[in-house]
């Protein structure tokens, strides 16, 4: 994209916009400090989470892993943990997949340069956040929240669902980025998204920028960005059960190491919607060699929504009687502890809504009275 083809007054779109954001930026914990690790952790939590949501988060995550070194040093399943609720899992294992890089190849220093492109799960968002902000250089970081406000500001009508779309508003920054305050510029852009330019209502007459927006001139600025819908969302019907053994341990069972959340752990569960359980007792005597008795009324019902996929689970609990195959149960994904360690293991958004609701309630009088 050419400057000579942007009808717009370059440096006063930038002075106005750094002005505003000068006096009005949040107080965020990833913004009171340039360190480039601090930063890369914050735009990793912060893709498809909310600002007030990731916070406390962080700020929890910082004080496990205070520095790149310690979260390459630490197990993944203690990764995991500290990211348990964060949800979309495979971010946190590529984040520390890409640390453990960082700390072999880079001497623990977060890669100013294009190496930085070549890190697991750091896609041109991130590199271009961490670039801008901790390092100030002059390089495009385009989000939902950027695209949103420049398809307004410059009435980009192109589905920005497209990776060509993206690029477009790649270019478009770089001509229009601040070359003295990248960090600024960027982070501006970001907050006008999140504050202003929402993509509901925008807030038009508190915007800084509004004098320089096109949609906003033709009224049409609540019908951008065009984002074509995707598909219908698909639900899965669910069966899940806590069991408790004699000794009034708990079964879990770990998820495969690929896929939808990996590696973390669940309850037992099976697709399927009837009322009938014989197909859970089927399946734990067939997968873990346990012989159970379930109680057979729904205890909890759980939904929880993907971005793709809806689980609607029905909770039952139960006692495990005998262990008739020790090493089918050896074998297999599943294994016993204690009520109270429970909370050690990572577990899906889904799963703790269980341990909340029957695990940390009366289960003992649930299932033998």
């Amino acid at each position: 994209m050419e400057k000579e083809k942007l009808d717009i007054n370059i440096a006063k779109f930038q002075g106005d916009l750094l002005k505003w954001y000068g006096e009005n930026k949040r107080d965020l914990p990833w913004r009171r400090e340039r360190d480039p690790y601090r930063i890369w952790v914050s735009e990793i939590m912060l893709q498809q989470t909310k600002v007030d949501t990731v916070i406390p988060y962080f700020e929890r995550f910082m004080s496990l892993f205070p520095t790149l070194d310690a979260l390459a040093d630490a197990e993944e399943e203690t990764v995991l943990k500290a990211w348990e609720g964060l949800g979309y899992y495979s971010r946190a294992r590529n984040l520390h997949q890409a640390v453990k890089e960082v700390k072999e190849s880079y001497n623990s220093k977060v890669p100013h340069t294009e190496e930085i492109h070549k890190l697991k799960g750091v896609g041109p968002y991130t590199a271009g956040a961490i670039l801008s902000i901790a390092y100030g250089i002059p390089a495009p970081a385009v989000d939902g929240n950027v695209m949103r406000v420049l398809s307004r500001i410059f009435l980009m009508k192109d589905d920005i669902s497209k990776v060509s779309t993206r690029k477009k508003f790649e270019a478009l920054v770089e001509e229009i980025i601040s070359q003295e305050q990248p960090s600024d510029f960027n982070q501006a852009l970001m907050e006008l998204g999140a504050l202003i330019c929402t993509p509901r209502s925008p807030s038009c007459l508190l915007c800084p920028v509004q004098a320089h927006c096109e949609a906003r001139e033709e009224g049409i600025q609540e019908q951008l960005p065009v984002k074509i819908k995707k598909t219908a969302v698909k639900e899965k019907n669910m069966k899940a059960v806590v069991l408790m053994d004699k000794a009034g341990k708990v079964l879990i069972e770990q998820r495969p190491d690929t896929g939808l959340l990996a590696k973390l752990w669940q309850f037992p569960n099976i697709e399927g919607a009837s009322k009938d359980i014989s197909d859970i007792t089927n399946y734990m005597e067939a997968e873990a060699g346990l012989k159970v008795n379930i109680v057979p009324e729904v205890k909890q019902h759980v939904k929880h929504v993907f971005s793709h996929l809806i689980w609607k689970i029905d909770v039952y609990i139960g006692t495990v009687d005998e262990i008739v195959n020790e090493n089918t149960l050896k074998g297999s994904s599943m294994q016993f502890v204690e009520k109270e360690d429970v909370d050690w293991y990572p577990f899906p958004v889904s799963h703790q809504k269980i341990m909340d609701g029957i695990l940390k309630g009366d289960i003992e009088n649930w299932i033998y009275n």
